[in-house]
This record gives structure tokens, C-alpha cells and sequence, in this order.
């Protein structure tokens, strides 16, 4: 039987097994292999919350999803066309995600009796019990078939086990007419050095479950994705993680100082500090800290010292680090804080992700205390949002919040690498010179953007005391009512004036109507999909997302006052909805909101437009 290949505008695909499967690793694979050869993409991974699940059970899945396309990708797609499953568990946890001709590949040899009972299924046909018996049911002996292929490798049992993820993978690159080129290179990058006995092996079994599949009659089509018409340049996937850590490192480079970054390791940012950790070469200086307030207060004092300062968490870290958020703020140093939100509250789902922190991030220190907010809308986009951020913080001398998710942090897409000579050189007000008096005064401010000057220790003549207590402009201790106002004034007046130097809000559509639907943060390509959907039915409707959230860019309230409507899409319970409620209180904001440590699905976004549209 000869398989029918199919031109597929846009696939997904989502592996799914136990977290030593090696599920995460196939997925980047597969989703690697098929940017190199031209494809858009939009990978979404799903970790399990626990650090140790039982093996074989639901909340122990793993899975890794990947939308791959010859055009525009702007998710990871809502429901797959192929799941694979490595045991019963991953079946359960995923059959609901699958189209209605959707393909479903199975390791037979973990569909046992004792793994079904261990699952919950009550009878020996799990796809009956999900209703899933009408689709592509693939299942393969993976395991033996790994077996078989290594029998002679040399290799011990563990080992071999090990490898059936790479069977699995040649699979599925079969399916979809993936090249194992990048595979090949990647097994000998991966163990070349220090493992060698276990490229060939690994090459080996993946060719087999290529080959093994190119003559299954069970597979009913494979599939052609073309290759995207993406804008010539040079382009590599990248996580929004690894995106945030490089826009940093741009950041201190046009800014021609040393990047410090001084943090905890916390789910779901950690990868930043490691990312960070690995350019020694280029002058980044990390500190992995004893706890979160050690971290930001390193940080801090690496500002004071004349760094551009990072320190980076998640929704539990940033609650520790509030107090000495009030500390930068007051001694208005330049500070750029990362949270990757994560589901919440206190430890809640740590591998989910949430827009959850935004109310935090706004609001959550003692005393007046403003500071800028900027939000990464996509992976790829977390090198702007990050390089923006801290030209913000060197330049207006105040610490920045920067707000990633999981789904972005972990979430990859490609990114066309850019020049930094199309980057802009950033400018720190650097204290150089005495004024005609001779006496330094550390809190005297532009009269333009409120901004004062940066005195680095060691300059003769520019010694000023540093510290959480008010100050007047010489920077002398006081506590004189008319003085406590000037500054809290002054220093709110500083972050409000950066909206003088982001971009304005745009709109995707007319710029007027009956409906605008407003995102900020990873709903981005969601809305956007859904925008697309909508318009294709006939309808009229409109789109801003807000990169810039404190201050909002100037021309806000028109763009908000300009349409009857306002639709805010976020996951959380409104948080954003509230905010520009108090900003704008005379303008219709209505809200579409999610709390269940998942993305929105573009269909639940399509409903919501649509409802408010009626």
C-alpha cells in the first residue's frame, strides 16, 4: 500500500509520555528539524507540576506540542493532528486535544493490563472509554522495536529503554516529511565528545522508526508542509527565555557597560540565569544567590557600582522581592526585574503558565512607589521587550518590571537574528561633571524627564549617601512633609514621562468602530488568530496589544475612545481590565478571562468576539 502524501498548509503535533520519556527533547527536536527546513512554527511546552509524580500516572505527563506551517504561525495550535502517547497516562491526559481525524500513536508495549488499571481506565480498550476509537489508531511495539534495533549496540537495557523516544522521532519525521539531517548533527554534537558510543546507536534507531513507519499500513497519509515565505535573513529557534537573556546582553553591549544579573532559581526562569551564565566570555557576570531578596539587593548594589542590573523570578520570588523593589525605586537606580509568571497563588502550578502577577507588578509595594511595566508578547519578541526594558532603566534611572510567562519563556518560534546596528545606543545620565558650586547634588533632575544623574562610586567629588530613607535633592536625610511630597511627586512625574519615548499604541483594523479587542502579554498570537477568523466571516473588528502597560502609551484614550467597545482577553480573573478602567472610567470594558494555568484556546477567543460583537 502505497501512502498518500497530502499538502498540509499548517500541522500540530503533540508528544506526550512519562517525564523520563523524553518527550521535551523529541519535541524541540522535531520542532528544530523543521525550522531549519523553512517552516513557521509555535512550540508550547507542558511540564508536569510535580517534581516527582508517580511513573505511568496522569499528573506525571509530559508533553510537548508543535505547530508547524508554510505561512503565518502565531500559536501552537488548539487541537492536534497527531498525539503520540507513549503510555496510557499520556492518552488519558491528551485524547482530548485531538481532531476528529486526527492520528494517534501508541506504544502498544506500555498498553498492559496493570498500566491501564494503574491509570484509572476501567476496560482493556482506552480508546473506546475516550471516545477516541474513531480516529487513526497507530499502535507500535516502540518498545521492542527499540529493543530489536539495539539488540546488537552493545548498549545495557537502561540504556536501550532510553533510546525509544529517538524511534519514536523518526516516526513521526516520517509522517510529516522531516529530514533527519539536523537530528543526525544534533546526536553527534549531543554525545560526540564524551559519550561517542552512543551516537551511532541513537542514529541508528532513529533511521529504524523512520524506515519502520515508511512501511506501516497503518499510517493512512503522510504529509508535505512547504517551507514559509519568511523574510530573507539568517534565522534560528529560539525560547523566550533564551530571547530575554540575548536582548539583555544587546542591551549592555549598546549601552557599553558590564551586565550583572544576581538571582534564585525559580520555575519558570531559571534558564535566563543559566543562559546568562554561559557568556562569561562576553563580560556577564552571574550570581546564583542563596535565596530571592539576596538576589535583587546583589543586584542593586551591582547598579549602584555602575552595571546594568538584572535579577530575575516568578510570581513567589517577586512577592519576596518587593521590599527591596521599594529600596531601587527610592534610591532611583537603574534595575531591570524579570518575572516569568507562573499559575499561582503561593506555590499553585509552577510548570503552568498565568497572567497573574500584573496586579503585583503594578502595585505591589509599600508606599507610593511607580515603577515602568513592560510585557513580551511573543518568544522571539522577548529580545525587544528585554532590550527596551533596560534602555528604559539605564536611561530614566528607575527600576523596570519586565513581564514573561511560561508560555512564552518556555514557548519557542523563529527568529530572524538581527543587526545590531539597527539597535539603538543607550545612554545612562552619567554624573561627569561638578556643578560651578562644586557641591554634588544626587536627586537634582533634567528639568525635561525628571531624571537624575548617575554618580558611580570612586568619583572624587560626586560622594553621596545611598539608602531607603527620603532625601531631599543634595541628597540629605529629611523627613519634612512639603519635601516627602516634592519627591514622591517628582518621582511618579519621572515614570509617567517615559510615555514621551515608547512608540504609540497601534491598531490592527479600522480605526474606529464597534469593537476593539485589547491583550497584552503571550495572548497575542491567540487574539491575533482569532481577529484573523472572525474578519474571514465578514465581520468588522479591531485589535491593539499593549507592549508598554505603565506608563500607557499617549494616545490610549484615543484609540480606546474611538470604539464602543472595549474587549480586554487575559489570563487572569481582569487584572488589566481593572487597571485601564481606572485610567479611561468613561469608555465600555468588558472581559474575556482564564484561570486555568493554560493558554486560550483561539476558539474560546472567537466565541468571546463574537458575543461582543451581538
Amino acid at each position: 500500500m502505497k501512502h498518500k502524501v497530502v499538502d498540509a498548509k499548517d500541522v500540530v503535533i503533540r508528544f506526550a509520555g512519562d517525564s523520563g520519556d523524553g518527550m521535551q527533547l523529541t519535541g524541540s527536536l522535531f520542532a528544530n528539524t523543521s525550522a531549519i527546513y523553512g517552516n513557521e512554527l509555535s512550540t508550547f511546552p507542558d511540564y508536569p507540576a510535580e517534581i516527582r509524580a508517580p511513573k505511568g500516572t496522569v499528573s506525571g505527563v509530559s508533553g510537548f506540542q508543535v505547530h508547524i506551517g508554510s505561512e503565518n504561525v502565531t500559536t501552537p495550535g488548539d487541537y492536534c493532528d497527531l498525539l503520540v502517547a507513549m503510555n496510557p497516562a499520556a492518552l488519558m491526559a491528551n485524547a482530548k486535544w485531538c481532531k476528529r481525524n486526527a492520528m494517534i500513536l501508541v506504544d502498544s508495549d506500555a498498553f498492559d493490563d496493570a498500566s491501564l488499571e494503574k491509570t484509572g481506565f476501567k476496560t482493556d480498550n482506552p480508546f473506546l472509554e475516550l471516545k477516541v476509537e474513531d480516529r487513526n489508531i497507530i499502535a507500535a511495539p516502540i518498545t521492542s522495536l527499540t529493543a530489536e534495533s539495539l539488540k546488537d549496540s552493545g548498549l545495557d537495557p537502561k540504556t536501550v529503554h532510553k533510546c525509544k523516544n529517538m524511534f519514536t522521532l523518526g516516526m513521526a519525521c516520517f509522517i510529516f516529511d522531516r529530514p533527519l539531517d539536523y537530528v543526525f548533527q544534533y546526536l553527534e554534537g549531543k554525545f560526540g565528545k564524551k559519550h561517542p558510543e552512543l551516537v551511532a546507536p541513537n542514529q541508528k534507531v532513529l533511521k529504524d522508526g523512520f524506515n519502520y513507519a515508511s512501511n506501516l499500513q497503518m499510517v493512512p497519509d503522510t504529509y508535505h508542509i512547504a517551507p514559509a515565505n519568511l523574510k530573507k535573513g539568517l534565522y534560528r529557534n529560539i525560547t523566550g527565555n533564551q530571547a530575554t537573556a540575548w536582548g539583555l546582553m544587546a542591551a549592555a553591549e549598546k549601552a557599553h557597560l558590564q551586565l550583572f544579573c544576581g538571582s534564585y532559581p525559580i520555575t519558570p526562569a531559571t534558564a535566563i540565569l543559566e543562559e546568562l551564565a554561559i557568556y562569561k566570555s562576553l563580560g556577564v557576570k552571574t550570581m546564583q544567590a542563596e535565596d530571592e531578596i539576596a538576589g535583587i539587593c546583589t543586584a542593586i548594589g551591582a547598579s549602584y557600582a555602575g552595571s546594568l542590573a538584572v535579577t530575575t523570578t516568578s510570581g513567589p520570588g517577586l512577592s519576596l522581592k518587593s521590599e527591596a523593589l521599594g529600596l531601587a525605586v527610592m534610591t532611583e537606580l537603574p534595575l531591570v526585574v524579570v518575572d516569568v509568571q507562573r499559575a499561582g497563588p503561593s506555590t499553585g502550578i509552577p510548570t503552568k503558565t498565568e497572567q497573574t502577577d500584573l496586579n503585583q507588578a503594578l502595585y505591589g509595594r509599600n508606599g507610593e512607589c511607580p515603577m515602568p511595566v513592560v510585557a513580551a508578547h511573543s518568544p522571539a519578541h522577548c529580545f525587544d521587550a528585554a532590550f527596551s526594558a533596560a534602555k528604559i532603566a539605564l536611561e530614566h534611572m528607575t527600576p523596570v518590571m519586565l513581564l514573561s510567562e511560561g508560555f512564552l519563556g518556555n514557548g519557542s518560534e523563529p527568529w530572524l537574528i538581527p543587526s545590531m546596528k539597527d539597535y539603538p545606543e543607550i545612554k545612562p545620565p552619567f554624573a561627569t561633571k561638578l556643578p560651578p558650586d562644586g557641591k554634588f547634588k544626587p536627586f537634582e533632575r533634567d528639568p525635561e524627564t525628571l531624571v537624575p544623574r548617575w554618580a558611580l562610586p570612586g568619583q572624587k567629588g560626586f560622594e553621596h549617601r545611598v539608602g531607603g530613607l527620603e532625601k531631599n535633592h543634595d541628597g540629605v536625610l529629611s523627613s519634612a512633609p512639603e519635601n516627602h511630597q516634592l519627591m514622591v511627586d517628582e518621582r511618579a512625574a519621572k515614570v509617567q514621562k517615559i510615555a514621551d519615548y515608547i512608540p504609540e499604541l497601534k491598531v490592527d483594523g479600522p480605526q474606529e468602530g464597534k469593537l476593539l479587542v485589547v491583550g497584552w502579554g503571550g495572548t497575542y498570537g491567540h487574539i491575533l488568530s482569532a481577529i484573523h477568523e472572525v474578519r474571514e466571516t465578514g465581520a468588522e473588528v479591531s485589535y491593539a496589544h499593549f507592549d508598554y502597560i505603565l506608563p500607557v502609551p499617549k494616545n490610549t484614550g484615543k484609540v480606546l475612545g474611538s470604539f464602543g467597545k472595549v474587549l480586554v482577553c487575559e489570563l487572569n480573573s481582569g487584572q488589566f481590565a481593572g487597571y485601564l478602567r481606572t485610567l479611561f472610567p468613561e469608555i465600555e470594558i468588558i472581559k474575556c478571562n482564564k484561570v486555568q494555568g493554560q493558554p486560550f484556546l483561539v476558539g474560546e477567543l472567537v466565541d468571546a468576539i463574537n458575543k461582543a460583537l451581538e
